[in-house]
């Protein structure tokens, strides 16, 4: 039929996502048309409200009456009487029968001020009111907590701001479609203007549109002014006298904008603008935040459960549904959860993605290796993971190139998608992100002629701050310090404000938390006049840091009070076992054995050891040797020991039996622990006798002596006997070696045969082979002190007492 429009593709072999594209094509279609015929049919109004205003000398408000009360008298449309006006521009004017256009606020309208000036000299005197304006601040942020939707958000508003400003009339825009404004909320000014303003084509002379471009507030403080640079919004305009256009701040441009109209004429004050900027800043992110469903549908508990493991997720994710047509074909996917971190080429974050649908909103993603991937997904269950790919926006009429990989599961008939963005911007911002996060710093810009502060969120954390509250201002930094703090950091900011000489100023803060470290660098931009414009620097927390340079410097003076005890301890300890254990330097007669004597301290450390020995003659001519090792260094442990080589040779000389001498070694240092490391000890004692040349010994937990014999060496078998100090009702037995002509037998310590991560075993056997093999080359020299040699750099004392027995004649 003539017409008709048809789909692209439309027919039976055409895919599902070709179809939806086409209508969406189809939809955004007439969107345009419709905003081309509210352009054309806004601009003949314009030029006709211009011809009546030029021909009658009335003003804008006035001339556009006069074209609705014409088209009314004469039964036409305005846009009729608008064409019919715009047509006769070319003939004589005619004069139209007489009648007075009223100047006066139309019924329903507030009465006016008393006057302009008065208004004026009201806000001049509008002084900066901290305290005030805090708790208005304040109670704005908890009415905005629960704020669903931007109505809410503008009634919450108007509540707030009505009487301490006369704020009564709020209105909510945000950026739509080629441009245009989108009424999204609004309060106090009645369903009819909101019905009638619902929709504002992309026009010059648009005081909200004005403000989105620049950034910048516009205050209208002079309506008869005012209205010949813009159009005003009202009906009529002389309700609102005076009204600001205000943007919403946020990440990239700005996408909303609130108009604050007020019942009264004249300017705002400077207490008053900064009132109304940081109310509407607290508007950004509820405004910003998604509050529900795209469609008012109620959102599944599965997904809102997604949502909630979303919200802690570090990366970008989505949760998409799939969209079937009527026969079950999949033609988009709707954007259900969405993490935090989840950015498109377009700006919008988060809960900003929830309720969009895929092919609406990235229309080149059809047809796409992609698409076919979320297909295949859905369909198989398998997990999607693409190779990277181009994936181009236009924004704003600029493409935009960005490098993706995607990764799609499975969840319950929905996709759960993921992906990296690889192209350098994004990047970059992750990288400044993470460069704050781990140097715990932030950075911060003070706007010293628009009044503005931004912090990054880094210095919300550092100052432990609700982002709320907004920013702390430069000249009331001082009030969060420490008294002490006071002067110094006072005297920078006077430096960088007058002097502009850039700070960095170490200060103290105090928090709930604590009192937190920080240190601010700044420096500030000035005009030729050196007038400061603009300040920007960091902030660095460096609590963590101060409280582990203190840490540091306590333990520094700990340690080096610890080496002095220790090393007087060390030098008394050696005194003492040089008392004790003299070492002598040649061998020793005793009981017609050759014996030498080799004691090496460890090679490291300020404590000294408990290994010990004795050799000595008893009454009877026999001699006694004894080896013992106390657990532990330090003065304890050459106690314990002195304490056990004096028992041990007086009960021995008293004729006591080995065994005795060790159960009762036993019991003492059982009786006399003090529960330190030296309560325990090892022991081998052996008794020779020269008339009979046979060696009697016993052994308390001690490695086995070491018998050289005709150049072989072995370990003698061992009697029963636990270490010293383990248990009461010890049994110790003893075994008897008859030596030999030419034999040595080495007792010794553990410091000789010890390794780390080695067995013991293996140390035993080490020591076997090496005695014996130097043993066979030097049959004459002393093995105590080549063995000891062997060890250097020993993590223990080496204790080694050498028996000769003398070769035959």
């Amino acid at each position: 039929m003539e017409g008709d429009f048809v789909l692209p593709g439309d027919g039976p072999s055409a895919a599902p996502e070709v179809l939806a594209l086409a209508k969406i094509v189809s939809r955004l279609r007439a969107e345009v048309v419709d905003l081309e015929k509210l352009s054309s049919v806004t601009a003949v109004v314009e030029r006709a409200r211009g011809v009546v205003m030029a021909r009658e000398d009335v003003t804008p408000d006035a001339a556009h009456q006069l074209l609705l009360d014409r088209a009314a008298e004469r039964g036409r449309t305005l846009l009729e009487e608008c064409w019919i006006t715009l047509g006769r521009t070319g003939a004589r004017p005619v004069t139209p029968p007489s009648r007075t256009v009223p100047r006066t606020a139309p019924a329903g309208a507030r009465e006016p001020a008393p006057g302009l000036g008065d208004a004026r000299r009201r806000a001049a005197t509008d002084g900066a009111r901290p305290a005030e304006h805090h708790a208005l601040l304040a109670a704005l942020a908890r009415d905005l907590a629960d704020a669903r939707t931007p109505g809410e958000i503008a009634q919450r508003l108007r509540a707030v701001l009505s009487d301490a400003e006369d704020i009564e009339g709020v209105m909510v825009y945000t950026v739509a479609t080629a441009g245009s404004l989108k009424l999204i909320g609004h309060a106090g000014i009645g369903d009819a203007m909101a019905e009638q303003w619902n929709h504002i084509p992309p026009l010059s002379g648009i005081a909200a549109m004005e403000a989105i471009a620049t950034r910048r507030a516009v205050w209208l403080e002079d309506l008869e002014s005012d209205a010949t640079r813009y159009l005003l919004i009202g009906d009529p305009p002389e309700r609102w006298p005076s009204r600001a256009w205000i943007p919403v701040p946020g990440n990239g441009a700005v996408k909303a904008v609130v108009g604050l109209l007020r019942n009264r004429p004249g300017a705002f004050g400077t207490g008053t603008r900064a009132l109304l900027r940081r109310a509407v800043r607290l508007c950004g992110g509820p405004l910003q935040a998604d509050r529900g469903p795209r469609d008012d549908e109620p959102f599944p508990a599965d997904v809102a459960a997604v949502q909630t493991i979303f919200d802690a997720l570090s990366g970008p994710a989505v949760l998409l549904t799939p969209l079937r047509s009527r026969t079950g074909e999949v033609e988009d996917f709707r954007i259900d959860a969405a993490a935090p971190q989840s950015l498109d080429l377009a700006g919008r974050r988060g809960k900003q993605l929830v309720g969009r649908r895929v092919l609406e909103t990235y229309p080149t993603i059809a047809g796409t290796a992609l698409w076919a991937g979320y297909l295949d997904t859905l369909t198989t269950g398998e997990v999607y993971e693409g190779e990277p790919f181009v994936h181009e926006e236009v924004t704003a009429g600029v493409p935009q190139r960005s490098v993706y990989s995607v990764r799609a599961s499975g969840l319950g008939g929905r996709l759960v998608v993921s992906w990296i963005r690889h192209d350098t911007t994004e990047r970059e911002a992750r990288r400044l992100d993470d460069l704050q996060r781990l140097g715990n710093l932030g950075w911060a810009n003070w706007n010293l002629m628009t009044d503005t502060i931004t912090w990054s969120d880094q210095v919300y954390t550092i100052f432990d701050r609700d982002p709320a509250q907004g920013p702390v201002r430069l000249e009331e930094l001082p009030r969060h310090l420490l008294a002490e703090d006071l002067p110094q950091l006072g005297e920078a900011v006077q430096r960088l404000l007058g002097g502009g000489v850039a700070i960095d100023q170490y200060f103290r803060i105090a928090t709930r938390h604590g009192v937190r470290h920080l240190r601010i660098v700044a420096e500030a931009q000035r005009d030729a006049d050196g007038t400061p414009l603009e300040v920007h620097g960091f902030f660095q927390d460096l609590t963590a840091q101060r409280a582990a340079e203190l840490a540091l410097r306590e333990s520094e003076r700990a340690n080096l009070v610890q080496r002095g005890v220790l090393k007087a301890e060390r030098a008394l300890g050696a005194r003492l076992q040089d008392t004790l254990l003299p070492i002598p330097e040649q061998s020793i007669e005793l009981a017609g054995l050759r014996v030498d004597v080799a004691y090496v301290p460890v090679d490291s450390g300020l404590n000294v050891g408990g290994d010990w020995y004795s050799a000595i003659e008893l009454p009877d001519k026999s001699a006694l040797f004894v080896v013992g090792d106390v657990a532990g260094h330090g003065l304890a442990a050459v106690g314990t020991m002195a304490m056990l080589r004096f028992t041990a040779k007086g009960m021995t000389v008293t004729g006591s039996p080995l065994p005795d001498v060790l159960g009762r070694l036993n019991t003492l240092l059982l009786h006399t622990a003090s529960g330190t490391a030296s309560s325990t000890a090892t022991v081998v004692m052996a008794r020779y006798q020269p008339w009979d040349h046979r060696l009697t010994w016993v052994r308390a937990g001690h490695l086995p002596p070491l018998l050289i014999r005709d150049g072989a060496a072995t370990f003698v078998p061992q009697p029963e006997g636990v270490l010293l100090g383990a248990a009461f009702e010890c049994t110790y037995g003893q075994d008897v070696i008859d030596l030999l002509p030419g034999d040595r037998l080495l007792f010794y310590t553990d410091g000789l045969v010890e390794e780390p991560g080695e067995d013991i075993e293996a140390g035993l056997a080490h020591l076997a082979t090496t005695a014996g093999r130097l043993a066979r080359h030097d049959r004459t020299g002393t093995l105590a002190k080549a063995l000891a040699d062997l060890r250097p750099g020993n993590r223990d004392d080496i204790c080694v007492v050498e028996i000769h027995v003398p070769d035959a004649p």
